[in-house]
């Protein structure tokens, strides 16, 4: 099975900075496409960036653009999240995530179509 691992959630003030990371173990070949979900306590797990690694494009939900930077060192085999300009709505579990199914946007794809998961890495941000 491929694992995924999470790192780099954590506590920062408004307006801090984090780095997350995605290392895959045991993989035979990537996905169509990578992602980065959240989901807060009581609220479902939205979609905040994704990758589609045949040629690196990338898409961003609007709560997130210009702040917030998806991208991938294939040499290391990791997903990577910057986060910038933190807002306490920013505040959930993290995690990423793998799609094999190809022929549809990774922008338009379902958590129920990522069928490789993290095990999610906390991220809060005080005001």
């Amino acid at each position: 099975q491929v694992q995924l691992v999470e790192s780099g959630g954590g506590s920062v003030q408004v307006g801090g900075s984090l780095r997350l990371s995605c290392q895959a173990f045991g993989y035979t070949y990537s996905p169509y496409c990578m992602a980065w979900f959240r989901q807060a306590p009581g609220k479902e797990r939205e979609g905040v960036a994704n990758i589609y690694t045949p040629d690196s494009g990338t898409s961003y939900a609007d709560s997130v653009k210009g702040r917030f930077t998806i991208s991938r060192d294939n040499a290391k085999n990791t997903l990577y999240l910057q986060m910038n300009s933190l807002k306490p709505e920013d505040t959930a579990m993290y995690y990423c995530a793998g799609s094999y199914s190809p022929g549809r946007l990774c922008s338009e794809r379902r958590p129920d179509e990522y069928t490789i998961w993290g095990q999610g890495t906390q991220v809060t941000v005080s005001s």
